[in-house]
């Protein structure tokens, strides 16, 4: 169990939209305490709700996590498993929601649901203290234009309708291009991308309710992500892990020279797990927890096929080469826009998170151990001449 090192709670301006986004006020910060009382009086006799003395003794975690039923949306993808597996530190009572769920626990509840209509978004929400968006659309530009701001809004109507708390898992898509190396929660907000003009929409669409003192809500975002068993998911995985591991080049996006962070899967889930039972975080927006110092591309390709006993062959992929990988690799066909996070350093800052909690964040060298020992043959594999 992670806990808070009780400091004062800072409510920081979330800059959700360049230069015109305000900050939270005194105002702001009352309107969501009075929300959140209103939420403890409805509450019905059979449902505990932890006191603040509770809260002060550490103690509200335990009576919560007999009761509270805690819901994922999108829960078949990578970081929807790992916070599933987070979760059971918190509350016996999760309800796992996509088109067809699979237990990761014993106790789980299922609900399968098209999350692209709105009456079984209301059904998939009803019942829950806090629900956490992990849906992870088709990564195709089209798709995310219509499917993202219709899904959120429902989301959010949902949510506000049956008091709902609201935890949304985030990339970082919408952060200025030229602001990238040492992004923190207040990186200005100025989308280079098609893709990220639809994140910063989203985020905009919760923080807004927020703002209103209509919606209790947070954003965890988490850097490009790596981690065990993830399938057609995770870039570090798709253009080097397997390459390397059936004796393949590996493949690196514009230069091999720049610094590029990755989130560990794992590490994501129980952070988000954390935040979504810590009443403080509520509000404005974190970064998970994410290793400091990242490897360069170079770095990357030679500490993965160190460990899995290969040589580092690798070439470096130019917007040509991106197109033609994308005949076979349907994650890259869309990258061509988003070549500028491989030209330039690329690292990401979880200093608020880990200022705030006790969390031992995984090194890269740990996430790649395990992901070999998780996925690949641990015998040599044979290079291609």
């Amino acid at each position: 169990m992670y806990h808070t090192k009780y400091k004062p709670t800072k409510i920081y301006n979330l800059n959700l939209r360049k230069g015109n986004f305000p900050k939270f006020n005194q105002t702001n910060f009352i309107s969501a305490q009075i929300l959140k009382n209103k939420r403890h009086q409805a509450a019905p006799p059979n449902v505990f709700r932890a006191t603040d003395n509770d809260d002060i003794l550490g103690l509200a975690h335990i009576k919560q996590k007999r009761i509270s039923m805690q819901t994922i949306l999108g829960a078949g993808g990578p970081i929807g498993i790992e916070l599933a597996r987070a979760l059971t530190a918190y509350t016996s009572k999760i309800r796992l929601v996509n088109r067809n769920p699979v237990k990761v626990n014993e106790t789980d509840q299922l609900l399968p649901a098209d999350l692209l209509d709105r009456n079984q978004v209301f059904k998939a929400i009803l019942g829950s203290s806090v629900v956490y968006v992990t849906v992870g659309f088709l990564y195709n530009l089209k798709i995310w234009q219509q499917n993202w701001p219709k899904f959120i809004k429902n989301v959010i109507d949902a949510c506000v309708e049956h008091n709902c708390k609201l935890v949304f898992f985030d990339n970082i898509y919408m952060y200025d291009a030229n602001f990238l190396d040492g992004m923190a929660e207040d990186t200005p907000i100025d989308p280079p991308s098609k893709k990220g003009k639809v994140r910063a929409e989203i985020a905009a669409m919760i923080m807004d309710k927020v703002k209103e003192g209509q919606l209790e809500a947070l954003i965890a975002r988490s850097a490009d992500f790596y981690g065990p068993s993830i399938k057609n998911s995770s870039m570090l995985t798709e253009t080097v892990f397997k390459p390397l591991s059936t004796g393949k080049k590996a493949n690196w996006m514009a230069s091999l020279n720049h610094k590029h962070s990755f989130t560990y899967t794992p590490d994501a889930g129980k952070a988000t797990a954390l935040l979504g039972n810590s009443a403080e975080a509520y509000n404005q927006v974190w970064h998970l927890p994410t290793a400091k110092n990242p490897y360069t591309g170079k770095e990357w390709i030679t500490a993965i096929a160190n460990e899995m006993g290969v040589k580092p062959r690798f070439q470096v992929a130019s917007s040509l080469i991106v197109k033609i990988l994308g005949l076979f690799m349907p994650i890259m066909r869309e990258m061509p826009e988003m070549m500028y996070q491989y030209d330039r350093d690329y690292v990401f800052n979880s200093d608020k998170f880990n200022s705030h909690f006790d969390f031992k964040t995984t090194s890269y060298l740990e996430g790649i151990k395990a992901i070999v020992k998780s996925d690949y043959k641990k015998e040599p594999v044979k290079n291609d001449s």
